[in-house]
């Protein structure tokens, strides 16, 4: 038997010239939304969606006191429930419990626990799924578990995964998994229109419609190893540790997750998938309110960066961000200087080296302006930063695949989880300090003796940001 898909979740029924008037059009409603929520904050409770469906007014009160009641709750919460209800069609679902998987070696046990524990079926999705030790021995489980009956469904990316044989995917096929090859570089093989630049950089598990896991680590070796604490070296590789963060849900927020697999599935093109428990009856196994975003070159909004900006916008303490891959718009830019000339500590931790040099020194041509506004940065060192997490005033965090650059917001698909509470925030914070000991701070004075061979870069890499 097969299932359509198509339909949606109850809890959900709430080259580039092509793409161009898509996107300025896509600016524009995201930059409409964001200007009505900051002329008019929203001051009505927010709408909260929970197993059974909407939470009455007199249960959301409950829910909020409760949360007041351990420390999590306070008008800073309230405010950012407010504001992130207002800028998104997909609900904000209670009940979820929410797990901080600070690196790669947490994120594969973690995956690895959940795919074992598979009773029904698996939906993967991933930029990079390589022929390495990790790869294989993800390729060796997910194979296990549809030899025990497990529907396995996977997506790759066919840029990110260019440099796997085609022969490893092949093998994955033969073994009963539904693989998709999105969006394939060879012409001869598209399923529909040709968009060789557009790229699913999205990186979610789902496990039984119940578990989803999420963020930026791909299945790659190099994320191996734990990189909070040294530096050391990948083990087999040589290579400097990557540093990345994925986040485990559990909860009616992983319907969200997996509508959006279903939905780019089904864009593909790709062959009708075997029946399975794609949307099980969910319970309420914690108290942390979830929102999934996911983003795409065809989105009506860009929701992700719209999330983003006002939360910055609206922030009242702090603003703290890693990124990766951080070549920001001018609406980034002067959000990031408004908070911090409004006194909010605007922090961000960007990496020291990358493997885009381009994308490196064009964000480091933004430094000056933003070190003037008060903006402190810091560079990670000892790892290869690929992280993309933010956590504002403590209470509004988010995880995911979202690079601030433009190829992340115009030309990829992309999916984020972004957690309202205190719990989670000190999580995320406590992280984030981490990090921070492990960076070194980029001072006015310091910028301004670099050297003429690194300002000719940056003015270099400037003429392809819009590329990046």
């Amino acid at each position: 038997m097969h299932m359509d898909f198509t339909r949606l979740h109850p809890l959900l029924a709430w080259w580039p010239w092509r793409l161009a008037l898509a996107l300025l059009c896509s600016g524009c409603a995201a930059s409409a939304e964001l200007r009505k929520v900051q002329e008019a904050p929203p001051v009505e409770p927010p709408v909260l969606v929970g197993a059974q469906g909407e939470l009455s007014p007199a249960r959301t009160r409950a829910v909020l006191k409760a949360l007041a009641r351990q420390g999590q709750g306070s008008e800073l919460l309230t405010r950012h429930l407010a504001v992130e209800q207002a800028l998104s069609k997909t609900p904000l679902t209670i009940g979820n419990e929410v797990q901080l998987l600070r690196d790669g070696a947490a994120t594969y046990r973690a995956m690895y626990e959940a795919i074992r524990g598979a009773r029904h079926h698996i939906n993967m999705e991933t930029y990079i799924f390589r022929n390495d030790d990790i790869g294989v021995q993800m390729a060796r489980l997910l194979a296990q578990k549809r030899q025990e009956g497990v529907v396995v469904n996977l997506i790759y990316d066919s840029v990110g995964s260019m440099d796997t044989p085609r022969e490893f995917f092949q093998q994955l096929r033969e073994n009963g998994i539904n693989v998709l090859e999105f969006n394939p570089v060879d012409p001869t093989k598209a399923r529909g229109d040709w968009a060789i630049a557009h790229r699913d950089h999205r990186k979610l598990l789902i496990v039984d419609g119940g578990i989803a896991i999420t963020g930026g680590i791909n299945v790659d070796s190099v994320y191996s190893s734990g990189s909070l604490a040294s530096s050391r070296r990948t083990p087999g590789t040589g290579q400097t540790p990557w540093r990345d963060t994925d986040i485990r849900i559990e909860g009616p927020a992983v319907a969200q997750f997996q509508q959006f697999f279903l939905d780019t599935w089904a864009k593909q093109n790709g062959p009708a998938l075997e029946d399975a428990i794609y949307f099980p009856r969910l319970d309420e196994p914690g108290p942390a309110i979830v929102r999934a975003i996911g983003t795409s070159p065809d989105s009506t909004e860009s929701a992700s960066q719209a999330a983003l900006l006002s939360a910055i916008e609206h922030a009242e303490r702090s603003v703290r961000i890693t990124n990766a891959y951080f070549v920001p718009d001018e609406r980034m830019l002067r959000a990031l200087e408004g908070a911090a000339r409004a006194g909010v500590d605007v922090t961000l931790i960007l990496p020291s080296h990358s493997d885009v040099w381009a994308t490196l020194y064009a964000g480091r041509a933004k430094y000056a302006r933003m070190l003037r506004a008060g903006v402190r940065i810091y560079e990670r060192k000892d790892a290869l930063l690929h992280a993309k997490t933010a956590v504002i005033d403590g209470v509004w965090s988010t995880v995911g695949s979202t690079n601030l650059d433009r190829r992340s917001l115009d030309s990829n698909d992309e999916i984020d989880a972004i957690v309202l509470g205190r719990a989670f925030g000190k999580q995320m914070e406590a992280m984030f300090l981490d990090d921070l000991q492990a960076s070194e701070p980029i001072s006015p004075e310091r910028w301004r003796e670099r050297s003429p061979a690194d300002r000719l870069k940056e003015l270099g890499a400037v003429l392809f940001e819009n590329w990046l």
